[in-house]
């Protein structure tokens, strides 16, 4: 395993992000930079943990525990408990941004300035610092106070509206969907800015919102309000307009099948055994398949009665590599799927007597600078004087110091 205290290899080398953010968006960003090989300063709340530490599922031995879900989202930093509602903990955090390239945090907009170390005042110490701020609203508009979880932006912003299917309420997306794409929009704004820091020496505040990100997600939903008029509805598991592209019945399960522009029908015509099809004058062209009489009535059961009587296996290895036809994988296939393998895409952790973490690795494949993932995460504090005497330059009285004024754990 990779040793988290040395700095990493990577295309991020030498950058150093200050993370004071909880739970998963922020997290999660400042993770994805680590991986590519940012040294990442965990600061958190001795009196207030990430709480993420007392999520489900743990790595056990005997009376001890620590928090997979919190592993997986912090490995490879290195942690530091800093209180900043006192002023020492203030000088403490203004030290480390003095020498830090980038600072995350997901709190609600002017938690930060109440604390006394909002942007303003941290561009002072360090005017070329990224200031990535993750927000359920974001920090400007009526709406920027109020408090917002996962499901707030999967609500705001649309997208819960129109998951689900007809007839019934809707549904939220089954992953928090509202973090994840703050995330991914957060690191993109970071490397980003970053960048821009580099060539002038001048930082920026990078500010993300949930609700934002659940906007940009919504694929067409936009446009066609403000087109037609049209407003998105769910669709359970076919598409609004691609036809098919939808979820069916196999012999031992689901498989995904979109074989909907017309040279992947024909071919799927020839694939099951009914070549006749790609003449039938009903159905031969794209744009008769997407009418939504012909498919339910024509084009459905016909793909349905393609995929009944095989199995998933059967089906991908008949048609896989042909046209987008895909089992619809449990977690748990996932997992020991070979080709999730063959990308590196479950990586493992030691973490000594509690055992090993297998845990997801990282999409980002970079041919000449590969992340490290397969990294653990810091027990509370574990690091502090480590990362003081680097980052900070303090010595060892001076740690102590501020561990009697109550500044540190």
């Amino acid at each position: 395993m990779i040793d988290t205290t040395l700095p990493a290899p990577g295309a991020l080398a030498g950058v150093t992000v200050i993370d004071l953010s909880r739970v998963l968006a922020g997290p999660y960003a400042s993770q994805t930079l680590a991986d590519l090989g940012a040294t990442v300063i965990k600061v958190e709340n001795p009196r207030d943990p990430d709480v993420s530490r007392g999520f489900p599922p743990y790595l056990t031995d005997g009376d001890e525990e620590f928090s997979a879900y919190y592993a997986q989202y912090n490995r490879g930093k290195l942690g530091v408990g800093i209180d900043l509602a006192t002023p020492e903990g203030k000088e403490v955090l203004k030290d480390l941004v003095r020498g830090a390239d980038v600072l995350v945090e997901n709190f609600r907009p002017g938690t930060m300035e109440k604390l006394g170390v909002g942007y303003e005042v941290l561009r002072e110490i360090n005017p070329r610092l990224v200031y990535t701020a993750i927000s359920g609203y974001g920090r400007t508009g009526s709406r920027s106070k109020r408090p917002a979880f996962d499901n707030t932006a999967q609500a705001a912003g649309g997208i819960w509206s129109m998951n689900g299917y007809a007839e019934h309420p809707p549904v939220r997306v089954g992953v928090t969907i509202g973090d994840l794409s703050a995330t991914l929009f957060a690191v993109i704004g970071t490397l980003a800015a970053l960048r821009h820091a580099e060539a002038t020496g001048v930082g920026q505040v990078v500010d993300v919102a949930q609700v934002d990100s659940i906007v940009a997600l919504t694929e067409t939903a936009v446009v066609d309000y403000t087109v037609t008029g049209n407003v998105a509805s769910p669709q359970g598991n076919a598409h609004a307009w691609v036809r098919p592209y939808e979820l069916f019945d196999c012999a031992d399960g689901q498989v995904f099948f979109g074989a909907y522009t017309d040279k992947l029908w024909n071919a799927s015509c020839d694939l099951f055994g009914t070549p006749e099809l790609k003449d039938d004058p009903e159905i031969d062209t794209m744009r008769k398949r997407f009418e939504t009489d012909v498919y339910e009535r024509r084009v459905k059961p016909i793909v349905a009665g393609w995929l009944a009587t095989r199995t998933k296996q059967e089906l991908e290895d008949l048609a896989g590599d042909v046209v987008p036809l895909t089992a619809v994988k449990t977690i748990g296939e996932v997992v020991d799927d070979p080709g999730t393998a063959e990308r590196d895409m479950i990586v493992e952790a030691d973490y000594g007597d509690l055992g090993v973490l297998r845990m997801f690795g990282q999409p980002i494949k970079l041919s000449e600078t590969p992340a490290t993932p397969a990294r653990t995460a810091n027990r509370f504090a574990e690091h502090a004087d480590e990362v003081l005497a680097r980052f900070a330059g303090y010595d060892a009285a001076r740690i102590a110091e501020l561990r009697a004024a109550g500044a540190l754990p």
